[in-house]
């Protein structure tokens, strides 16, 4: 095993979520340093139940789990129980967390927790973002050197010139806290190396179909593992249902686990390679599938976003007032308004080539948690 990556994910299992942290689960390199979990799929009491969980399920109760924030930085909360089902977790049923579980959450609020972990690891901590950027938000204010204390940010959310997925323009996660994530884009701009974001006209492409949950689903692995699996598969089922009658077909768009393994790959790949900050321009990354990683799809080269076809390096804003376009994320592609870039965009990717990895590891499970 190469060096260990510390990891701090801030999520709002929520479907997808659950199955980034299983794909997290099979990584032996990965220290997850904490998990934040607020409001946003659901409730933020209902995503902490879910998170402990999920987590409980998998027999990952070593981790350390913060609530986050109840509601965004203005306004009342809106939840997307249609998306996830009441509990968030569609179908599935999962272990009773709290004191009748045995395992709860850690005292320590999601903020403070972001702020510790990067203290702990300054310059090496990875961030992950795959729900609401609240918690963030409300960890730049107590640390605004959290940009330069993260080796990197990235974030699932937005949709650019593109059709949304909550309103007609705007992307869930950015939607339910527009001035969360402006702060968050305007603040990690300053960083060394630019917040990576994966909006939704990309990762749409990683489309899950019942066809390759069963391949996951037949894999040898331990009864802990299966459970799992067998519980993840009922949750998918609902996300079936929903994005079929979202008019999708019976399938199921799986943003959170392919943003969560770029940017695992992409700190493995810095690690395995003389370390130098990207250059801040527009990029054209090789096929994925051209020199494939031991155990991925994903290129090795240094600076490339894994299984990233194009990215792109834009000033990135968030409309926060307009009464059709609240929550939009805007990129001005053209320089109109004479600001550096604060973020790199994923613009397309090898979604073939990473459902095909995401597979094969969900099938093949955590090869390395015996003793928890």
């Amino acid at each position: 095993m190469g060096r260990v990556i510390p990891l701090f994910l801030d999520c709002d299992p929520g479907i997808d979520d659950a199955l980034a942290l299983g794909w997290l689960f099979c990584q032996d390199d990965v220290e997850i340093t904490g998990i934040a979990a607020s409001g946003g799929n659901v409730s933020t009491a209902q995503v902490l139940t879910n998170t402990l969980g999920w987590l409980q399920l998998a027999g990952r109760t070593d981790l350390c789990v913060h609530a986050g924030a109840e509601h965004p930085l203005a306004g009342v909360s809106e939840y997307a129980e249609e998306t996830h089902g009441d509990t968030g977790a569609g179908y599935a049923q999962l272990p009773v967390g709290g004191i009748a579980g045995g395992f709860t959450a850690d005292a320590l609020p999601a903020a403070q927790a972001w702020v510790r972990a990067a203290h702990a690891h300054p310059g090496e901590l990875l961030g992950v973002l795959t729900g609401p950027a609240t918690n963030l938000a409300l960890a730049l204010q107590l640390e605004p050197r959290l940009p330069q204390l993260l080796k990197r940010l990235f974030i699932m959310g937005g949709a650019f010139n593109y059709r949304g997925n909550t309103r007609p323009t705007t992307e869930w996660n950015i939607s339910y806290d527009p001035e969360a994530a402006k702060g968050v884009l305007d603040a990690f701009g300053a960083a060394a190396r630019l917040p990576v974001i994966g909006p939704i006209e990309a990762t749409e492409a990683v489309a899950l179909t019942p066809d390759l949950l069963a391949r996951m689903l037949e894999g040898p692995c331990s009864a802990q593992w299966s459970a799992f699996l067998e519980q993840l598969a009922e949750a998918l089922r609902f996300y079936f249902e929903f994005h079929e009658s979202d008019g999708h077909g019976y399938l199921a768009h799986v943003h959170d686990p392919y943003v969560t393994a770029a940017a695992v790959l992409w700190a493995r790949n810095q690690a395995q390679h003389q370390p130098q900050t990207p250059v801040r321009r527009h990029q054209e990354s090789p096929s994925p599938t051209a020199k494939a990683d031991p155990d991925s799809s994903a290129p090795p080269a240094d600076g490339i976003i894994p299984w990233a076809r194009k990215t792109e390096q834009a000033a990135v804003d968030v409309e926060l007032i307009g009464s059709l376009t609240r929550g939009e994320t805007v990129a001005d592609w053209l320089g109109r308004w004479g600001r550096a870039p604060n973020a790199e965009i994923i613009r397309s990717l090898d979604a073939e080539a990473f459902l095909d990895h995401l597979t094969t590891t969900l099938r093949r499970g955590p090869q390395h948690h015996d003793s928890h």
